[in-house]
């Protein structure tokens, strides 16, 4: 059945779709789904939405050991909330090595960043969706972000052959707020991502 499914979700118009009913279709085609988050801001929104939905979905979280305490707290607090079915995957190297002995964070602008942000970042999602062989992965980017994203649209090919679900890619930070406000949700504005 999933054979004929990516085609179908690309074929499928999403316009004026709203997001909880692109998830539903996109959950009604798929075997193995997952959801990922880095618990930004407003990310508990979109974790909410999803889980309503898909109470067991694993839920990838790369934790590239450079979090706020803050966010470290948001994550437990929302995981604890929402009852998520979190799975955490880190860099190999811990950011207290890399710090010590590697120099920790490099700056933006250094020829290194591009090591660090695959070693921290990439290589333990790339881990996750290897471990977690994913059919359906849905993802919280919004069009509103960049150029990049919002040229992906709701449906893309992801990484792995999965496919790539974005149900908010045409909403804004404001109505991330407004739901996180109707239904009583944390949020976590002490964030930070050592790689952007």
């Amino acid at each position: 059945l999933f054979s004929d499914s990516p085609q179908v979700l690309r074929q499928t118009s999403f316009a004026g779709v709203e997001p909880q009913e692109i998830v539903r279709r996109a959950l009604a085609l798929a075997q193995r789904p997952v959801v990922s988050t880095n618990f930004r801001p407003r990310s508990a929104a979109f974790l909410h939405l999803v889980t309503r939905l898909a109470p067991d979905i694993p839920v990838i979280w790369v934790d590239t050991g450079y979090n706020t305490p803050a966010t470290y707290r948001f994550a437990d607090e929302v995981t604890r909330r929402l009852g998520l079915n979190l799975k955490v995957y880190s860099p190999l190297v811990t950011s207290a090595r890399r710090n010590a002995v590697l120099g920790g964070v490099p700056a933006l602008d250094d020829p290194a960043h591009g090591a660090f942000t695959q070693e921290v970042k990439l290589e333990p999602f790339e881990r996750a969706l290897r471990e977690q062989a994913p059919d359906v992965w849905f993802t919280g980017i919004r069009g509103e972000q960049t150029e990049f994203r919002r040229s992906l649209g709701v449906v893309s090919n992801g990484p792995l052959g999965t496919l790539r679900v974005a149900p908010i890619v045409a909403w804004s930070a404001v109505d991330l707020e407004d739901y996180l406000y109707e239904h009583g949700l944390p949020d976590n504005d002490d964030y930070v991502d050592p790689t952007k």
